[in-house]
Parts: structure tokens; C-alpha cells; sequence
């Protein structure tokens, strides 16, 4: 075969103790190459040079390593960590490949694609990193631990939803690419805040072939609109059983989703740097499961549950949830610049809603039960006293807090709106300050009650 593993100048980062030894690395993988595209190769002859790879990158991690930490190299952590998840990872996964295929020239030439492309990849980024002229690719992964649980959820899920036995191949997929393949994104969002879970999915053709295809009975061994369509659907429920496993993001709702090209992949992974990037080897093919969730590095993914502890954890997460719940308030205001201007003055402290109608406003009461409504007092069609009375008449919202907000302040007005007993009225021409803590100090009333 033609497959070579060629030096270039620009794999050179400029310190010759390693660059001496990647260029032995690719030489072992070039000669490797050559010996699958001879007719008369022996079985023993590739075991024996793969087995000398072998030795020699371990080696070249260990003293690579060693130099790191000689010249102080502040991101020697995440390398090592880099190295390990080669070494206990991947390589094992790639030699069991090899046996159970009794070392067959495909499984060979995967062997040798995986490590010539992971060897490019860290040289080209992580290595270089080494010399200051790039940055780490891998900066902002989880913590290890978070990692291992999440490895662990994916591959029970691929076991029950897909009957695929998987392993993982490396908890730091570069987006490299293998053979023919889906590229399927996913966002996930929620009202009270601008965080987000991108998430990219991978899947070889064959693994969709084989499972979700079987299931429909399509025979051509071809994608075709309607798996692709089914496809779709399977991994929105494959993500969102990931996601039961961790109370902390069930709020999150898909808002987006995208097939991909594999450049329109790359360009999205290259441009930002995933918290989790795990690949996985079945007996299908490989899959990919990465997440862009750049706020996971304060908060973290919580802990993934299980049959032995999903009570107790459970639990611990409805009480925080309790604990760091804000008081709601609805605003009610068919002028948008009032609105937004209240909302602007509480939302620090409180969990804003805001609606433009009366009717509106009863939905918004209806689904999502406020601690505190401020309405206004004069609004088209359905006003501030229809709203209450509507509200006052239904034993379940009855006793909602309602304060109205009114630009009038003379007797016979402010006469006319506590006849209506409503819990109070705000002046909107109030400094914002006192505004703010009239509705403190009403709020607090009502706790110590």
C-alpha cells in the first residue's frame, strides 16, 4: 500500500532529544505500513514490529516526561495525562482489536492509522506546546474523574440502547478522522441563563447500519433519508438519557441541531476547546461523544447516578435546588422599556419573568407559579383589576402576592386600587433604589411569616 508517515520541517519543535525520537516513531509506523502492503508478510513480523512501537513510545512518554519536568513545564499534568489515556487506553483497545482479528492486515492498518494520526496531532499541538509557540489543546477537559464517570454512562447506554460492546478508546479525541461517518450536533440551553451544552456526536456509517438500520430492516447497507431521519431521533434519546443521569442539567432543552460535514466538524472543534472528548471502539465501529460547555470548569457535571447511590444523590440535589432557589416574580407591563427596566433592577436577586398582556399573563401564572406578581395597573383589553380577579377567583392562585404598579398617586386612584386588595402598589416614577427595596422588604415580610 502507498500509506507513509513522512518527517516534515514542521514537525520539528526545536528540541532535538525529542525531536530525534518522534522522528524513530514515524519511521517504525512508515516501515510498519510498508510490511501490511506485502503479499507475503508475515503475521510474526508486523506482531513484532507493533510490539517494538509499543516500547518505544512508552519509553519516549516516560523521557519525554522526564525533560518536562527538568525545565519546569507548568501544563506537565495535563501531558502525562495525555500520555496515560494513549497508554491504558488506546493502545489496549487497538491490541485486542488486533487479537480477536488474529492481527488481519485491516485491523493492522487501523492500528497504525489511530497512532500515526494521534501521533501528528500531539506533536503538532501538545509537543509543540512544550516551546511556548502554541497552546495546549486540552487546557480545559474535565477533571479526570468526571471524565471516568461519564465513560462509564456512555458505555452502559451504548450496551442497553444499541447492543454495541465498546470500550474507550481515549478520553482526548483530537477530531481525527475515522472512515466514513455522521457528524451530528446537539444544543442545549435553558430560560434563566446564556449556558449552553454543545454537544457533537460521531458515528461511523457502520454502527448506524448495523443497529438502527437492522431495526428498520433496511437492506441496502446504505444511509439513506429515512435511517438518517431515524438516526436523528435515537441520538436526541441517547443524549438525553446521558443527561438523567446528572439532576444538575435536566433543565437544559434542545434549542438547536445540525448533521455536519466533517469540515464543518473540525471547524467547530478546532475553533473551541471541548470539556469532554471521548472516543469509543465497539464491535461496530468507533463513536464520538464530545461536549463544549465551557462553564462545566467552575460548576462541574455533579455525580453520575447509579443504582447504589441515585437516592441519596437525589435528594442532595433537590435540596440544593431548594437552598439556592431565587424568589420569582412576574412583571406584567404592556410597555417593553418598564419591563426591562424592572427586570434590569432585580435580577440579581430574583428569578424574572416578564409578560406584555393580561392574558399572558395568566398563562405564564398557570405553568410556572410566581412568589410575586407586579402588574399594571392600566393595560389594554385585559387590565391590571381583570387580572386579579381572575387570579383571586381561582382557590390555587388566590393567594399569589399582587402588587400593582400605577403612575397615578392621587387620593381617589390610590383609593381605587387597594379597594381591589391587592397586596400594594408601586409609583413607576420611584427611584429604582426605593423600588427595590419596597420589593425586599415586601418579599422578606412574607418568608417571616
Amino acid at each position: 500500500m502507498d500509506n507513509q508517515l513522512v518527517w516534515k520541517d514542521e514537525f520539528n519543535i526545536g528540541i532535538k532529544i525529542i525531536d530525534d525520537e518522534h522522528q524513530k516513531l514515524f519511521q517504525i509506523i512508515t516501515k510498519l505500513f510498508a510490511l501490511t502492503g506485502e503479499e507475503t508478510t508475515s503475521r510474526r513480523a508486523c506482531q513484532e514490529g507493533i510490539k517494538f512501537f509499543k516500547t518505544h513510545a512508552l519509553k519516549h512518554f516516560d523521557d519525554e516526561e522526564k525533560y518536562m519536568e527538568l525545565i519546569g513545564y507548568e501544563e506537565l499534568a495535563m501531558h502525562r495525562r495525555l500520555h496515560k489515556s494513549f497508554r491504558e487506553n488506546s493502545l489496549p483497545a487497538l491490541e485486542k482489536e488486533l487479537i480477536l482479528e488474529d492481527y488481519s492486515p485491516s485491523s493492522i492498518e487501523h492500528f497504525l492509522a489511530v497512532c500515526a494520526g494521534w501521533l501528528i496531532g500531539h506533536t503538532l499541538t501538545e509537543d509543540m506546546a512544550i516551546t511556548g509557540e502554541k497552546l495546549s489543546k486540552w487546557v480545559d477537559l474535565l477533571p479526570e474523574e468526571e471524565l471516568a464517570a461519564m465513560e462509564k454512562v456512555i458505555l452502559k447506554l451504548l450496551k442497553n440502547m444499541f447492543q454495541l460492546d465498546a470500550q474507550i478508546i481515549s478520553n482526548a479525541y483530537g477530531g481525527e478522522k475515522f472512515g466514513k461517518g455522521v457528524y451530528y450536533r446537539l444544543v442545549y440551553s435553558r430560560e434563566q441563563d446564556n449556558k449552553k451544552w454543545e454537544i457533537l456526536l460521531v458515528f461511523e456509517d457502520r454502527i448506524l447500519i448495523n443497529t438502527v438500520g437492522k431495526l428498520m430492516g433496511v437492506k441496502s447497507g446504505k444511509l439513506d433519508i429515512m435511517l438518517l431521519n431515524a438516526v436523528r431521533y435515537t441520538a436526541c434519546q441517547f443524549v438525553r438519557r446521558v443527561m438523567d443521569h446528572y439532576p444538575s442539567i435536566q433543565s437544559y432543552e434542545m434549542t438547536e441541531e445540525n448533521l455536519l460535514t466533517y469540515e464543518q466538524f473540525l471547524r467547530i472543534f478546532e475553533k473551541k476547546k471541548p470539556q469532554v472528548s471521548l472516543l469509543f471502539s465497539t464491535n461496530q465501529g468507533y463513536f464520538s461523544y464530545c461536549v463544549i460547555a465551557p462553564h462545566l470548569l467552575e460548576e462541574g457535571i455533579g455525580v453520575a447516578l447509579n443504582a447504589s447511590n441515585a437516592m441519596s444523590e437525589i435528594g442532595k440535589y433537590l435540596m440544593e435546588k431548594e437552598a439556592n432557589a431565587k424568589p420569582k416574580i412576574l412583571i406584567v407591563d404592556d410597555s417593553i422599556t418598564i419591563r426591562q427596566g424592572i427586570k434590569r433592577l432585580l435580577t440579581n436577586d430574583y428569578d424574572i419573568t416578564e409578560v406584555s398582556s393580561g392574558v399572558a399573563a395568566i398563562r405564564s401564572i398557570t405553568l410556572d407559579r410566581p412568589d410575586l406578581v407586579l402588574l399594571d395597573y392600566e393595560m389594554p383589553v385585559c387590565d391590571g383589576s381583570h387580572v386579579l380577579e381572575m387570579l383571586r377567583s381561582e382557590k390555587e392562585f388566590a393567594d399569589i402576592p399582587v402588587i400593582f404598579l400605577t403612575t397615578r398617586d392621587d387620593q381617589e386612584s390610590v383609593k381605587k386600587v387597594l379597594s381591589l386588595k391587592a397586596d400594594g402598589y408601586l409609583l413607576k416614577y420611584l427611584k429604582p433604589t426605593d423600588i427595590k427595596q419596597r420589593i425586599d422588604e415586601f418579599l422578606k415580610s412574607k418568608r417571616i411569616e
